[in-house]
């Protein structure tokens, strides 16, 4: 079945299975027939590799992950999907359905069971709502992956793969840096999906760092520290720290000027570095 991409029988599927698209799980199916080969050329480094898809939805970017990977995993949280999926994914015997949440499911047990000696990579097209918990999920659990390649909305590709300590960086972009290479691989226009959302989309890729991209004394302090000096950004980090995490003023302009930094500094205008140096100081004092 290789006209996935084709609307008259991605229609013709779900009616016949009685699916219907849920708001609340975020289902845009992509159908540009460009994408999804593009989207596992950019994901699979060699055919040894392994590849864990979340979301399969229908099954087109599975086929052709299937393609070129030695063996697929696909997880899927939507029940209805799986005779769906049990149709369209026929033909492959390098595929493995899990009717199962990624948010929930032993990641570290499933890549040990079912990619033995193979690199394993992560691929998705991700619901928008839901973007930032499965990414940082992902890599806080420091699962023996090598990539990540996924879809997400445009306005988060850019957060994202921004460079610590310019404008457009949030605390997800220092979350992810720790951990990865971010990289802004090409933009999808809302026509590419069923139903089109209201927004552009963007594919990125996450190369797993084999070290932290810093070293910190205490992961989950240095964490707290981004997202209280984030939490308001209008404020300086100074403020904003010690009103979310009741860290005295003092203590942390003592941190800022330590490493030369200027008291009046904003979250965005710190850097990841910056950032690891302000929270050992900060927990020195603790």
């Amino acid at each position: 079945m290789d006209n996935l991409a084709d609307i008259s029988v991605i229609k013709d599927i779900l009616n016949r299975h009685g699916f219907t698209f849920s708001k609340a799980k975020g289902q845009n199916f992509l159908i540009n027939r460009s994408v999804c080969p593009r989207m596992a050329a950019l994901c699979i480094d060699k055919p040894e590799c392994g590849v864990i898809e979340i979301g399969p939805g229908i099954g087109v970017l599975t086929r052709e992950l299937a393609k070129t990977a030695q063996k697929v995993v696909a997880v899927e949280l939507d029940s209805r999907l799986m005779p769906i999926l049990n149709e369209t994914l026929s033909g492959f015997d390098n595929i493995t359905v899990l009717n199962d949440d990624i948010l929930k499911i032993d990641l570290h047990s499933l890549i040990k069971e079912q990619f033995e000696g193979m690199p394993v990579s992560v691929c998705a097209n991700l619901p928008y709502y839901i973007t930032s918990p499965i990414i940082m999920s992902l890599l806080e659990q420091k699962l023996d992956i090598e990539k990540i390649t996924v879809m997400v909305q445009k306005e988060a590709a850019d957060r994202i793969c921004a460079r610590p300590g310019t404008r457009q960086a949030g605390a997800i972009t220092l979350a992810v840096h720790y951990y990865a290479e971010p990289r802004l691989l090409f933009k999808v226009s809302p026509g590419s999906f069923m139903p089109a959302p209201k927004v552009d989309s963007a594919v990125i890729s996450l190369n797993i760092r084999p070290e932290p991209a810093v070293n910190v004394n205490n992961e989950k302090f240095f964490f707290n520290i981004i997202k209280s000096a984030f939490s308001q950004r209008r404020k300086t980090a100074v403020n904003s720290i010690s009103a979310v995490l009741g860290i005295s003023k003092d203590n942390i302009l003592s941190a800022l000027n330590n490493y030369g930094i200027n008291p009046a500094v904003r979250a965005e205008q710190l850097t990841l570095e910056q950032f690891a140096d302000i929270a050992n100081y900060l927990l020195k004092l603790h």
